[in-house]
């Protein structure tokens, strides 16, 4: 039986018997708990030792309600506001708007749709630029839901969790639309795993290699940013994507030629185009209020932001994305021969012009608050010099 419990100066339990001592454990582990027991009609006093855990699992399973009359306060963040505020006006137009205009690709024309009538090497380019948008397209539900929960957690008024719900409900189709168009162009449910049939599709196919490598790199950066930073510098992020996005897509749906992928991108251009108002929305309620060291971040974000969009809307910059060294020459023969095959791609000049307009779009309005715009040299805009980035620091754009 034990009979005396020692804690040293070293806040350490020593337990003794009547022979010697034994088990030395860390008081910040374990604690002594008294204890009284009768057995046998006697009452002993003994000693239990229990470990933190378990005391804090008694604690939680204490009852509360019998001890005190309200709760105490929920930890936060707490995924449950139970409020319904609404003081954004026009995010309720937004949503409306998303609600009317939802639609579904498996809905849209595929029945004029003759695969047969393409060349092998058509099929392959076509299907290339698809997969091009398939690696931020197929990214954007979790990036875009990631934000959605952050809405809940920091007890967003509700046109915003609901706006955010339907961003997520967007990318959602888009990443099915870029799905349904691979499968239907290759037979094969992922460009991974298809054996290419011409010469320029086994290029293609070891593009999107690379191009898959690095998305997956840029995702994990992404899931460090949204715990770091707050929802005013994440939709400064998307908004670039946003305003480039919505032009290139109301262009090719205007040159298009096969009435699928028309349809399919005049819907995708008018969705783009409510996430933009949703991020200017937002950005009309918080950016006057914002911290200064959160404007610091958002001009290295549209900088990074501008290097990771160029691989869909423009061309990856080399010194950025990690590519071999034809990639480049090799995509653009893929989108010369999908140009032949009636499926509008912009030229280098026209993705080139899209880009700077939508950086000075986005200049003036980050100028109206006096967040300093970064210098886009690429397609001739001066600003701020970035020269640091670093990707565990900044929120890739999708």
């Amino acid at each position: 039986m034990i009979q005396k419990l020692v804690i040293d100066g070293e806040n350490r339990i020593t337990y003794e018997n009547s022979n010697e001592p034994f088990n030395r454990f860390d008081i910040g582990e374990y604690r002594a708990i008294p204890l009284r027991r009768s057995i046998r009609g006697a009452t002993l006093n003994t000693t239990k030792i229990v470990t933190r855990r378990e005391t804090a699992m008694s604690s939680h399973n204490a009852k509360l309600a019998q001890s005190q009359p309200l709760p105490p306060p929920t930890e936060q963040p707490n995924v449950y506001p139970l409020s319904w505020h609404a003081h954004t006006a026009k995010l309720e137009e937004v949503w409306d708007a998303a609600q009317r205009e939802n639609w579904d690709p498996k809905a849209l024309p595929w029945d004029t749709f003759d695969v047969e009538s393409y060349t092998w090497e058509e099929r392959e380019a076509i299907a290339y630029w698809w997969t091009i948008l398939s690696v931020f397209d197929a990214s954007a539900p979790p990036v875009f839901a990631a934000a959605f929960i952050k809405t809940y957690e920091e007890h967003e008024e509700d046109p915003v969790r609901r706006c955010f719900f339907s961003v997520t409900r967007d990318e959602q189709n888009h990443e099915q639309m870029c799905g349904l168009a691979i499968t239907k162009l290759l037979g094969c449910a992922s460009p991974l795993e298809y054996e290419p049939k011409t010469e320029l599709g086994k290029l293609a196919k070891r593009n999107t290699q690379w191009l898959y490598y690095n998305g997956g790199r840029y995702w994990n950066g992404y899931k460090k940013a949204v715990p770091k930073y707050s929802l005013a510098v994440l939709f400064s992020s998307f908004l670039m994507g946003e305003i480039a996005a919505a032009t290139i897509f109301h262009q090719m749906a205007a040159g298009c030629s096969e009435p699928v992928f028309k349809e399919a991108f005049r819907n995708i251009g008018r969705d783009e185009g409510r996430h933009m108002a949703i991020c200017m929305a937002l950005m009309e309620r918080d950016y006057p209020k914002l911290p200064k060291e959160d404007a610091a971040v958002i001009t290295k974000q549209v900088r990074a932001g501008y290097l990771f969009l160029s691989a869909v809307l423009f061309e990856p910059p080399v010194e950025f994305w990690d590519i071999p060294d034809d990639f480049i020459e090799v995509q653009r023969k893929c989108e010369a021969v999908a140009r032949g095959a009636g499926f509008h791609i912009p030229t280098y000049e026209a993705k080139k012009e899209n880009w700077k307009k939508a950086m000075l779009n986005l200049k003036g309005v980050l100028d109206k608050y006096g967040i300093p715009f970064p210098a886009i040299p690429e397609v001739g805009i001066s600003g701020e010099e970035i020269l640091d980035i670093d990707m565990s620091e900044i929120i890739p754009v999708f």
